[in-house]
């Protein structure tokens, strides 16, 4: 199966410097844009059958470096989908309501409901990946931590949500010229911040602690993908062909009809 090459199997090691980010897996950008329109439209009709089967949700996570793509890999995945049945979330920096509950107490509020997908664009494993990369965190407390994550996703899995964990895997190299970029382009520059060269300057130890989240909490039940990240049409077309290959694996089906065709009569 297609995602088996991005997934991070149960327990393997991972080496982030070891997986090329330029690499196209064996996608071709020509007839990249038709892939792409077919993937949206196969999953406006599967999200239309999850809706109408109503014993599944779907929720993908994203997580990468900044400017490893989330917000445009909703943009141009996601664009397809009917909104009446998805809710994304964009998860900031805690508030201090939020600081005064367990660190997953607002990530289960964005949980969507049965029939529904949930985007998360950052999510829970900000709580373990940015305290790792700031040595905030007794390694205990992570390990708690990386329980409470497995424990909480393995109970949606129970309950019907199909996970979907992407990591937007980007060298230092692309998000250098990206910052640029967005200092050049006057629509873009708004969203720098000094804050995120301070952060950059952290690359190293973000990619241990990534990597030791990935290990810790790809399971059966809510595998990690790696995706390439730094062609932008390769990332957008393995996402949206990993969503559709699940939403397809789970063998849905229309339900039957409460009545009989027979008992209406429309004048």
């Amino acid at each position: 199966m297609f995602s088996e090459q991005f997934a991070v199997k149960p327990g393997k090691k991972v080496l982030l410097k070891n997986i090329d980010t330029n690499n196209n897996s064996g996608q071709k950008k020509d007839g990249y844009e038709k892939a792409l329109e077919d993937n949206i439209e196969r999953m406006y009709k599967l999200q239309h059958l999850m809706y109408a089967e109503d014993k599944h949700a779907v929720l993908i996570i994203l997580q990468g470096m900044d400017t490893s793509g989330k917000d445009s890999t909703i943009m141009h995945v996601m664009r397809g989908m009917n909104p009446t049945g998805c809710t994304a979330t964009s998860f900031k920096p805690p508030a201090p309501e939020e600081l005064d509950h367990d660190f997953l107490w607002r990530v289960h509020k964005a949980v969507p409901r049965i029939g529904e997908f949930g985007i998360f664009n950052r999510s829970h494993y900000e709580d373990v990946i940015v305290p790792k990369a700031h040595k905030a965190l007794s390694p205990p407390i992570l390990e708690k931590r990386y329980k409470q994550i497995n424990d909480f996703e393995e109970m949606l899995s129970e309950n019907g949500t199909v996970i979907l964990k992407f990591f937007l895997h980007i060298s230092r190299e692309e998000q250098k010229k990206r910052l640029l970029d967005r200092i050049k382009d006057p629509e873009k520059n708004w969203k720098m911040d000094p804050a995120d060269l301070n952060e950059r300057a952290l690359w190293d130890r973000y990619q241990k602690a990534t990597e030791e989240a990935l290990e810790k909490c790809s399971t059966n039940y809510a595998l990690w993908y790696v995706i390439p990240a730094d062609k932008k049409w390769a990332r957008n077309l393995a996402v949206s062909r990993i969503i559709v290959d699940k939403l397809e694996s789970l063998n849905m089906k229309y339900p039957k009809a409460k009545y009989e065709k027979k008992e209406f009569i429309i004048d």
